[in-house]
């Protein structure tokens, strides 16, 4: 038995080909988690009153916070949250981006993995 066979819309189906294209799928996932935890990214809010620093392992490196944030308590707690949302989501978005950049390199359709 050969390592291809016809599939029923007229190609021919190549074993061989696919193993290969999931062994660099692999490598790559662990190339792109990599570089996502050497990754940092900063989200800000208040104008830069607080600014927060994460890596695309999604951990919180840093919390910077103006003295001026500190007169209004509940201000700054909100300030705190929306400033880690910043910084998970441009985190994740980053992420992101390499999945598509990824899957454009090995011929995957988008949204693929």
């Amino acid at each position: 038995m050969s390592g291809s066979f016809d599939d029923p819309f007229g190609g021919a189906f190549d074993l061989g080909r696919l193993q290969g294209l999931l062994g660099n799928v692999t490598q790559r996932m662990e190339q792109m988690k990599a570089e996502a935890a050497a990754a940092v990214v900063q989200g800000q809010a208040g104008g830069g009153l607080v600014a927060v620093e994460a890596n695309g392992s999604f951990e919180i490196l840093s919390v910077r916070i103006d003295p001026q944030a500190l007169a209004d308590r509940e201000l700054l707690e909100d300030l705190v949250t929306a400033a880690v949302n910043d910084a998970l989501g441009r985190a994740r978005a980053r992420l992101a981006d390499g999945g598509s950049a990824m899957t454009g390199d090995l011929g995957l359709p988008p949204g693929l993995l």
